[in-house]
């Protein structure tokens, strides 16, 4: 009848009551007979099944109440005795690199408020311990050698650097390390993204991901990942403050040198002198109101153009050949509806099939596909894959580098003995430069090969 008194008063208060009652029990025989993967996996399934009842057969307003009482009744009411089972907790999962339980903890209890603290800290001190561990490994074995003190205190380095690559080159969930670093700082930079830190905790903090880029083993990747989100903060005005970004880039030379950082740098803050022509030539007014943005191909990232028809509206004839990148554009459009007048923030590519409805009041697709001059293939309205194309353009690099490392080596020995064959990427570019005649195997040792061209 339109009011849910009724049902929440006569029916939801003692549903969720009775629930909680329920789980209650269930997880107290769970807790004593079950390992801590056994009971996350019957938890996880018995969410799943509260959340399908709200859907067959409750309000959807019940639905988040709902799986707060079981949230809390398995897993608030047990976290501490669960993470610490002896032979399964945390530390055990940990130590055993259970990736899939561990994913499934961090699933079920970061929907608790503070849930994840503790098994933040049971992480430290796994760390800590690992490291420690390592540390001790490599006193003894100075000790064993009659080491000095010098050479003690390098192992110690030495084991707490391979500690630390070993766990940051992980991945989470099928992203790199790489790629989540680069994603941290952007979610740090842009606008909204940091606005409860001050400035000072804010620097703290970039301070802290340069230093752990540092046991980064793909810093290639994080910065073409870096520099891809770092076009977007410029071309959409989402930085929230140019000194940070200025601050980021010095550490990361600091860090990492000066090439690493040349595109970023290059990249700077776009700007246009196409506003001061028009403020100086007015008849050359285009008729809209346009900001033009034009980025150099040696700084900026690649992006994907399409020979896009534009309607008559956004174009007038031009002698200067621009490729125009219209997936980074953004229309304002006045969309004069009955019975009211609204604005339109939309893209290039939407504002462009719009904008043909001005002279024709019904349009197929494919004729708007036509009339746009896109095929099936260029329409851009799923989102890019572009992790999957900043990896390929890394791969890319990559090739190229390693290519010119051997010739360079064979160019000055003439002949190079491998000692790591096996060493997937090296090996893969010099049975490419043995097909290009670059290289060729001696006869005798197939680990031996000779410069040719």
């Amino acid at each position: 009848m339109g009011q849910m008194d009724y049902y929440e008063n006569d029916f939801e208060a003692t549903m969720l009551k009775d629930t909680a009652a329920y789980y209650s029990r269930k997880a107290a025989n769970w807790i004593v007979d079950d390992s801590c993967p056994d009971y996350m996996l019957k938890s996880e399934e018995c969410l799943k099944c509260e959340k399908d009842r709200v859907s067959h057969y409750l309000h959807s307003s019940s639905e988040p109440k709902l799986l707060e009482k079981v949230q809390h009744e398995l897993l608030s009411v047990w976290e501490t005795r669960l993470l610490d089972k002896e032979h399964s907790g945390c530390h055990a999962l940990l130590r055993d690199d259970k990736v899939d339980d561990l994913s499934r903890m961090f699933r079920l209890f970061s929907k608790i408020p503070r849930g994840l603290d503790p098994i933040s800290s049971i992480f430290k001190q796994h760390v800590t311990a690992e490291g420690t561990a390592l540390v001790k490994q490599a006193e003894d074995a100075a000790s064993t050698k009659k080491a000095d003190k010098k050479d003690v205190v390098g192992m110690q380095e030495q084991a707490l650097k391979e500690a630390f690559e070993v766990f940051c080159n992980k991945g989470v969930v099928g992203s790199s390390s790489a790629e989540l670093l680069a994603t941290f700082c952007d979610n740090i930079l842009k606008k909204g993204g940091s606005e409860k830190l001050s400035d000072e905790a804010i620097e703290e903090t970039l301070e802290k991901v340069v230093k752990l880029l540092a046991y980064i083993s793909d810093k290639d990747l994080f910065a073409e990942f870096y520099r891809k989100k770092l076009a977007r903060r410029l071309l959409f005005d989402k930085s929230a403050n140019d000194d940070h970004e200025r601050s980021i880039l010095t550490k990361l030379k600091q860090q990492c040198g000066g090439q690493f950082t040349s595109k970023m740098e290059g990249m700077g803050k776009p700007g246009s002198k196409f506003e001061e022509y028009l403020s100086n030539n007015p008849n050359a007014n285009p008729g809209i109101d346009l900001t033009v943005t034009v980025l150099t191909t040696d700084f900026w990232p690649s992006y994907k153009s399409f020979d896009l028809n534009l309607p008559a509206e956004m174009t007038k004839p031009n002698t200067r050949k621009l490729t125009w990148i219209y997936s980074l554009g953004t229309c304002y459009l006045i969309g004069k509806f009955e019975p009211k007048t609204m604005e339109l923030i939309v893209t290039t590519y939407q504002a462009s099939a719009l904008l043909l409805f001005n002279s024709s009041d019904r349009l197929s697709y494919s004729e708007i596909m036509t009339q746009l001059n896109l095929t099936d293939d260029d329409i851009p309205l799923p989102p890019v894959d572009e992790k999957k194309k900043v990896i390929e353009d890394v791969d890319k690099d990559r090739r190229y580098a390693i290519d010119a490392s051997i010739v360079r080596i064979m160019k000055s020995r003439k002949f190079w003995v491998t000692s790591k064959p096996d060493f997937k990427a090296i090996k893969k570019r010099i049975e490419d430069l043995i097909t290009r005649d670059y290289l060729e195997r001696d006869k005798d040792n197939p680990n031996t090969f000779r410069y040719l061209a």
